[in-house]
């Protein structure tokens, strides 16, 4: 390096909002990022600008052009690279000192322990349609007393949800095991969405295909999904703020000018979600039958 790099003249401007000893504390955080994605790079990168100074990472992904519109990590140079080599390349830039253990692999059975090993927050970056994955890790983070933040980017804003020690699970929320695959992913967006603020002005319906693992987005809701997770874990690492845990929820989106705090006592089971659910299943249904043809 030309210059030699300094953590507090890096981060300085963060004090006022954290004082310098919240400043310290955040340097010898943990934090685990699975999926360096449309907002799981995007949290990388926020969360290492807040000052967080270690991180445990994984993708098993490379960068694509279909990736230029939301990813943190996608440009020109890095197409057909890991994802997880670039984040860290793009992360380590902004702060040379990071702790950074990757797992190019992406997280697994085999290698979850170690993932969340001195974890001190896991937050999801995993792409929607990973629903075994994510399974298996908010398990292991409730089984490990290890909070969890969720931030979906839903059409032009971000719904979070937050797991807690000793509070609702992910599946005691989303209710998803045992069910079909369509079936978990709509319980999935559902439990993320119970106030679908995006739809009404989704333009284009023909673009989600939940078989296919497919479904548009935004670059605003990935970088507004960073904002939320990185403010929640700057809340849970810190114990500063009140924090909004399952079954209560934010969702924030700016095309509506809406904010709306949701609340599902009993997640999925609470009779509106059933009824949500019912709706929504019927007319993905009827979609996709008017499709076929």
């Amino acid at each position: 390096m030309d210059k030699a790099f300094d953590y507090e003249t890096a981060f300085s401007r963060n004090i006022g909002w954290v004082t310098e000893s919240e400043q310290a504390l955040l340097r010898n955080k943990r934090i685990a990022i699975a999926g360096l994605g449309g907002v799981g790079g995007s949290h990388l990168i926020t969360l290492t600008r807040l000052g967080v100074g270690k991180f445990n990472i994984s993708d098993l992904d490379i960068f694509e052009l279909a990736n230029f519109n939301r990813q943190a990590g996608a440009s020109i140079s890095h197409i057909n690279r890991t994802k997880v080599d670039v984040m860290a390349e793009l992360a380590q830039d902004i702060n040379p000192e990071l702790d950074l253990k990757k797992y190019p692999e992406g997280v697994n059975n085999e290698n979850l322990d170690d993932f969340l090993n001195g974890v001190d927050l896991y937050i999801d970056g995993l792409d929607f349609f990973a629903l075994d994955a994510r399974k298996a890790v908010f398990a292991a983070c409730h089984e490990k007393g290890i909070p969890a933040v969720t931030a979906a980017p839903l059409g032009m804003g971000s719904a979070l949800l937050c797991f807690l020690p000793g509070k609702m699970s992910f599946e005691e929320y989303f209710q998803m095991d045992g069910k079909s695959e369509f079936d978990q992913l709509l319980h999935f967006l559902l439990g993320l969405s119970p106030s679908m603020l995006q739809m009404p002005y989704l333009v284009d319906d023909s673009r989600i295909d939940l078989d296919a693992h497919k479904g548009p987005s935004t670059p605003m809701a990935c970088d507004l999904c960073a904002g939320m997770a990185a403010t929640y874990a700057l809340k849970v690492l810190l114990q500063r703020g009140k924090v909004v845990a399952a079954p209560w929820g934010l969702h924030f989106d700016v095309f509506e000018n809406k904010l709306k705090t949701t609340w599902r006592p009993w997640g999925n089971s609470n009779p509106i979600q059933r009824l949500g659910l019912y709706i929504a299943k019927k007319q993905l249904m009827k979609a996709k039958q008017a499709k076929s043809g």
